[in-house]
């Protein structure tokens, strides 16, 4: 009988341990804030009373919420709880945080009884005297804005904020009385609730880099990343006239090898052919010139021939007689 119970007992610890409720496993919220925990059950719980403790152990864990109307919640103002028995999920909502509210706590199902143990989760909550940051890296085109939003604690509410490039305290921006500050490339504002939310305008190149975020004494890291602005390029759109042009084109042929045979026969004929035109051409001239020497020879010949006419004249001439046709011209030729 003992070994019976003993053995109920375990499978009822084990069924509160593996199915029973589950929940994220730790969370970090900033000193002053609110944090809300949902808690998932096996819908075979709905109709069970739900509870919300602090502590590591069921048996020390101290009672914060209840869904029980019967009941009232010892620390209202610090938790509440709400069953949603349609989505099997009943949330935690734990308000004004503070640091000393830091540790474990436990989601879990009023089971009861002697044979069947609480089905129950852990999670870990860290309140955070400090500062947090959403949304890091910043990311943004170049020429575009961005904006990080940079959350602190409570205690922090009232300091200074800054903006500061990383390594260069004298870069640093600082918010006025107002809670603000702004100029053409950064812009600071200050809600004074938990958060303040620092703008980069027109991004350039040089604005690469790690920044911090900065609440009193307390700083975050923030890195920023631009991204080149596209180049455009222009296209060119043909006529529709010239793409149907295109389009209708015959394919082109392979070159195979009795094509390149073909264009072998048709370079040599053309070789052929102008060679003989250059073999005419020097003929030609040369006929040319032996006609020009021929008649240069004949009209030589001619002088020649004349020449020995004249010669000839001239030697009948010697041998002829002076014929006197009078006297007195005879005795003075004679004396």
């Amino acid at each position: 009988m003992a070994q019976l119970f003993t053995l109920t007992l375990l499978l009822s610890w084990i069924q509160a341990f593996l199915c029973g409720v589950t929940t994220v496993k730790e969370f970090a919220v900033l000193e002053g804030r609110s944090l809300t925990v949902p808690c998932h059950y096996e819908p075979q719980y709905a109709s069970y009373v739900k509870y919300w403790c602090q502590g590591r152990m069921k048996e020390f864990c101290t009672s914060l919420a209840k869904t029980n109307p019967s009941s009232t919640n010892p620390a209202e103002d610090k938790a509440s709880i709400v069953d949603d028995k349609v989505q099997s999920v009943f949330t935690v909502t734990m308000n004004s945080l503070k640091e000393e509210d830091s540790g474990w706590y436990m989601c879990g199902v009023e089971v009861g009884g002697i044979w069947s143990a609480d089905v129950y989760a852990f999670t870990y909550i860290t309140v955070i005297h400090g500062m947090l940051e959403v949304n890091n890296p910043l990311r943004g085109e170049e020429g575009s804005s961005v904006s990080v939003e940079c959350l602190y604690s409570e205690r922090y509410r009232e300091s200074e904020k800054k903006w500061c490039r990383s390594g260069d305290w004298s870069s640093c921006l600082v918010t006025g009385s107002e809670g603000s500050y702004e100029d053409t490339s950064v812009a600071i504002s200050d809600d004074r609730t938990g958060a303040f939310t620092v703008t980069l305008k027109k991004l350039q190149m040089r604005d690469i880099g790690w920044y911090w975020c900065s609440a009193g004494q307390q700083q975050i890291p923030v890195q920023v990343l631009v991204t080149p602005r596209p180049t455009t390029t222009t296209s060119v759109t043909l006529p529709v006239t010239l793409h149907h042009s295109v389009d209708h084109l015959p394919p082109s042929r392979p070159i195979t090898k009795e094509r390149w045979n073909g264009h072998i026969l048709e370079s040599l004929l053309v070789c052929a052919s102008l060679m003989v035109v250059v073999g005419l051409a020097i003929l030609a001239r040369k006929m040319w010139k032996l006609h020009k020497r021929d008649s240069v020879l004949r009209q030589a010949k001619e002088m020649k021939a004349r020449c020995n006419e004249c010669s000839r004249d001239l030697g009948d001439l010697q041998d002829s007689a002076v014929i006197f046709l009078n006297k007195d011209s005879q005795d003075v030729f004679m004396h």
